[in-house]
């Protein structure tokens, strides 16, 4: 950590575990509208932005009498009401933050989801006033692994890439990290099923606070 400026935090499956979430929204709503869903092509769709992932199934399966914006934010609304309802915050993230903050790090939030998540995200964790920029995929032309969100992220925190520092769950996530030149934390909280080779470091939980956490990949 020594000689960098920012920590740039990824939102789903680092500051919430709400893979599970978007994985049921994506369900019941898909479903009510004659889709297949399975679990095979869910896992292509993990990684995509909700406008993706509508396209997506559209793609496979077309409906009627509902257009896309009506039916992504049926998904979003949904993840929201579990985020809203359910115990859904990384354990220590917030004390993990602070502690960011107190030693004089600016702090991102780069994320695929889309924009109106982020407040509900951060107001749930009581973490809003602890970022100096905060960025959705849902305003770039393409989502994570293009790196625009994380140069994005680097200009509104008035640091250079190099500077930077990233905490991201996914490969897709990471690899977007690296094109944009910026060190890579894998946050595995435990996760063995994902390829961390991508990243610089990995942190396996935020609950003690401490550096000495973060080791060598």
């Amino acid at each position: 950590m020594i000689n960098k400026k920012a920590i740039i935090f990824d939102m789903d499956g680092v500051l919430i575990d709400s893979e599970k979430y978007w994985k049921q929204a994506e369900y019941e709503v898909f479903t009510s509208l004659g889709v297949k869903v399975t679990n095979e092509d869910s896992e292509l769709t993990k990684s995509m932005t909700t406008s993706e992932v509508t396209k997506f199934w559209y793609g496979k399966y077309p409906w009627e009498n509902k257009d896309f914006n009506i039916v992504e934010q049926m998904v979003i609304s949904r993840v929201i009401e579990f985020i809203e309802s359910e115990d859904c915050q990384m354990n220590g993230v917030k004390s993990f933050i602070e502690k960011l903050k107190i030693n004089n790090y600016k702090i991102g939030l780069a994320t695929n989801s889309p924009n109106r998540i982020i407040p509900v995200v951060l107001n749930k964790l009581d973490i809003s006033h602890l970022f100096d920029a905060i960025l959705s995929a849902e305003f770039e032309k393409k989502g994570k692994p293009d790196p625009a969100i994380y140069n994005k992220a680097a200009q509104k925190l008035n640091t250079r890439p190099e500077d930077c520092v990233v905490i991201e769950d996914s490969y897709t996530g990471m690899l977007a990290a690296k094109n944009a030149g910026m060190t890579v934390i894998a946050y595995t909280n435990g996760n063995k099923e994902i390829n961390y080779d991508i990243a610089d470091y990995k942190l396996d939980c935020f609950e003690s606070n401490e550096f000495e956490l973060i080791r060598k990949n």
